[in-house]
């Protein structure tokens, strides 16, 4: 076992069996080559010949420079909005502009102000957006709009149709007193946001990524509204910093030695990155899971992030597995160290990363961001371009360009229909679940499987004080939907000792979707749809009450894309159509894998 310590109290341990020579024989190789002095003066030839998509992409480096003279702006703009009489902000975005945010809501950090509750939606789907309308008392949210490009089709739509909620209740020259955007500058939603006289704009710097811009406004302006300690935060970061710079013993630096132990081992056939994220960080595994499936997914490779398997006996896995086990001092992880012992002992490679403070997250940023990059290097890829994400998007527009012009959606036949259910695809069975497992037999050793679930979404518990009835059953059910898709995907890799995965769409299109295309071709991808059953507009602009379509559409479109850019990347996939039946569906596709 090697262990790194945190002169405060983070702890890095890993335990690599007869990956260990491999290890270290690559962090060797990055010394003899300079590899941290080429990364710290911005050596595009890093990764790539040409610096496109890379010089501009690799402002993270120095975000403490660039972020610190904007702590003082960012608390006070959070005060201003707590005494105005704001209580809850909602942020909405996808991807990069979600995640971080979503780290923020989560943690309990310590501090001498607790300002608004935040909630985060980045979800087109018109149950989940309906149940967040009833919730919300407008009045008193502020809405983050919240995206990079300004172009983001899911956080328009969303301002679109909250606008217009807010108008409702507040005097028409107040409206925009109740949205603040965070984009670069000179985008769209620049613009927007004078033409509706947002209460704020945050330009943040363009020279870094979505997915790696949790330390810049896309990540700090929503914490300084729960009230987190901005300084604080930064100065864990900066510790983390200075520890990957480029002097000193490899072995030593946080971000170089993960970052060669995610390389290596992936090299070596070791390629599904099983996160094992303790309750409190839970959110910070999806965090993980975008930065290194987006960043690394492509030319054929990619390091794939399993977050969603219950943890299991090491007779189940294969030996393509990376175990990273993210645990905070205050969680009770000790059944899961017991098992991940004997996994070890097994001989998977193990990673611990623990943390004794949730402010030491702003440690974890910075460390997964240097290791991701540094295990492109080693995988020979560009870590910051997305070239397999434009796919999905236009064929999602030759979606709704089609509805636009006839008022339906491309036509597509079932391959079977069951009672309450329809199977598309090109398997044929007598039942869903002789199709489900006649799809899984497909699988050869390696491959894994990702559940798309274009279904509602679990909504935080504290985003409304009082829930009524309909709202609490709302949860409940949603409840129910993410425990089944998390047993369907523990019983698939019991069952048939396949990694498998499940994200939510569209939401995972923003995290996983370049990898599902540009990998090496070994997913399995299951998607499940269902019909709106409280279907919500779309204004064509703000403060315009005609929709152009409503939010089922969309959702129904990108699922459309993303099944369509599948297909044309040669990939596997098959469709479950769960019609106005999802928990009871779920029940029996996951009864079929005992």
């Amino acid at each position: 076992m090697t262990s790194i310590n945190n002169p405060v109290s983070f702890h890095f341990s890993t335990r690599l069996d007869t990956y260990q020579s491999q290890v270290e024989n690559a962090c060797r190789d990055m010394r003899d080559k300079r590899i941290l002095d080429r990364l710290w003066n911005r050596d595009h030839t890093l990764w790539k010949p040409e610096p496109d998509e890379i010089h501009n992409r690799l402002g993270w480096l120095q975000s403490a420079e660039t972020m610190s003279g904007e702590l003082a702006r960012l608390r006070e703009f959070a005060r201003d909005v707590h005494s105005a009489g704001y209580t809850h902000a909602l942020l909405l975005g996808m991807g990069g502009s979600s995640l971080a945010p979503a780290v923020f809501a989560h943690l309990p950090f310590s501090s001498s102000e607790r300002l608004l509750k935040l909630s985060v939606l980045d979800s087109t789907d018109p149950n989940t957006v309906s149940t967040y309308t009833h919730a919300l008392d407008p009045a008193r949210t502020l809405f983050l709009v919240s995206s990079k490009s300004g172009t983001t089709v899911e956080t328009l739509s969303l301002f679109k149709h909250f606008y217009n909620q807010v108008a409702a209740v507040v005097e028409t020259h107040d409206v925009g007193r109740h949205f603040v955007a965070i984009t670069d500058p000179d985008s769209p939603l620049a613009a927007l946001a004078t033409q509706y006289d947002f209460r704020e704009v945050f330009l943040a710097d363009p020279h870094v990524g979505g997915r790696y811009a949790a330390l810049s406004h896309f990540g700090l302006v929503p914490a300084a509204l729960v009230g987190v300690d901005l300084s604080r935060l930064f100065d864990h970061m900066e510790q983390m910093r200075q520890r990957c710079r480029a002097d000193g013993e490899i072995e030593l630096n946080p971000g170089a030695h993960l970052g060669a132990i995610l390389g290596e081992l992936a090299l070596l056939g070791r390629d599904k990155v099983t996160l094992l994220a303790s309750s409190s960080l839970h959110p910070f595994g999806a965090w993980v899971e975008q930065l290194l499936a987006e960043s690394t997914g492509k030319e054929g490779k990619g390091l794939i992030p399993i977050l969603h398997e219950p943890l299991g006996l090491p007779s189940v896995y294969g030996n393509d597995r990376l175990f990273v086990h993210l645990s905070m001092h205050q969680d009770d992880e000790a059944q899961v160290d017991h098992i991940l012992d004997e996994i070890a002992k097994a001989g998977h490679p193990v990673v611990h990363l623990h943390l004794g403070d949730p402010y030491e997250i702003g440690e974890q940023f910075f460390l997964w961001e240097m290791a991701t990059a540094l295990a492109a290097y080693r995988l020979e890829i560009n870590p910051f371009d997305q070239p397999n994400v434009e796919a999905a998007k236009q064929r999602t527009r030759d979606a709704v360009k089609t509805f636009s012009d006839t008022g339906t959606l491309p036509d597509e036949s079932p391959a079977a229909t069951y009672d309450g259910m329809r199977l598309y695809g090109s398997v044929t069975a007598d039942s869903p679940e002789a199709a489900l497992n006649a799809f899984l037999a497909q699988s050869a050793p390696g491959d894994y499987v990702a559940l798309q679930a274009y279904l509602p979404l679990s909504i935080d518990v504290d985003l409304t004080d009082q829930p009524s009835p309909e709202l609490s059953m709302s949860m409940r059910e949603t409840t129910e939907i993410h425990a089944l898709l998390l047993s369907i995907c523990g019983r698939i890799r019991d069952k048939y000792r396949l990694a498998a995965t499940f994200g939510y769409g569209p939401r995972y299109l923003h995290s996983t979707g370049q990898l599902h295309k540009g990998d090496a071709g070994q997913g399995l991808f299951i998607q499940f749809t269902a019909d709106a059953t409280d279907d919500v507009p779309i204004p064509d602009a703000a403060g315009d009450m005609a929709p152009a379509m409503r939010f089922s559409t969309l959702e129904a479109s990108q699922a459309i894309g993303d099944r369509q850019a599948l297909q044309d990347a040669g990939r596997r996939i098959v469709r479950f159509h769960l019609g106005d039946r999802v928990v009871e569906g779920l029940r029996q596709l996951n009864q079929s894998l005992v």
